[in-house]
């Protein structure tokens, strides 16, 4: 899912730019408001395991790729601002010293798979658990469903912006100078890789974190509201 350099045209990640660098600004004051100074190297932990777990991708025809990202088991613990910055981290140091994702599409990543992600994630999974008890399995359920779903959410937007860049983005003679793939292309290439394999790679480690938790520590699934 990571976006390269030269897949989105400036009208496309200039916008992104311009909401990411704020946003991040926003969510850390946020974060700062929520989070107990004792959870901050939660926040920390989440980062690294999101790098790591995005590090397992692959390659998707039309130049990206597919992995799972973690953002939702991040959101769940510490909330979805929390996850959207530790997600956003990760992909920040993966584009800079690894060259995973473009420098110019940083801001697009980050609000694909760090802000929708970690919001549908963490609203997906606060609909289905409900008022059930931390040890509910309804929680683990909750947690499989939301993965696959953020997940693949984020995937269609990926392929939106990737799908109308003939559209916004093309030379004189109508030859696309950036993503030269239209919507009906895009959209199904991102899509249904992560519909049928990595959708379910973050349900199941949505579901298994959430699980081994409530057998070990319920209190890391109340930090963020989770009590019940």
């Amino acid at each position: 899912m990571h976006i390269p350099d030269g897949y989105l045209s400036p009208q496309t990640y200039v916008p992104f730019y311009a909401f990411i660098i704020p946003y991040l600004g926003i969510a850390a004051r946020k974060v700062s408001k929520s989070i107990r100074s004792r959870h901050v190297p939660l926040l920390a932990l989440g980062a690294a395991f999101s790098f790591v777990i995005m590090m397992f991708n692959v390659p998707i025809p039309g130049g990206t790729t597919g992995h799972a990202v973690g953002g939702v088991i991040v959101a769940i613990i510490l909330g979805p601002w929390a996850a959207s910055i530790a997600v956003s981290i990760a992909l920040i140091v993966q584009a800079l010293l690894f060259g995973d994702g473009g420098i110019t599409a940083i801001g697009a990543n980050c609000f694909n798979m760090g802000v929708v992600i970690s919001f549908v994630g963490y609203y997906v999974y606060k609909l289905i658990s409900g008022d059930s008890e931390i040890t509910s399995t309804r929680r683990w359920i909750a947690g499989a469903v939301s993965g696959y779903i953020a997940l693949n959410a984020a995937a269609v937007i990926a392929g939106i912006e990737f799908g109308i860049q003939p559209m916004i983005a093309s030379g004189a003679d109508g030859h696309p100078l950036y993503a030269p793939y239209p919507l009906s292309i895009a959209v199904p290439a991102m899509a249904i890789e992560h519909l049928i394999l990595f959708g379910f790679v973050e349900a199941l480690v949505t579901a298994l974190i959430i699980r081994y938790f409530q057998k070990t520590d319920q209190s890391l699934l109340t930090i963020y509201g989770g009590a019940k």
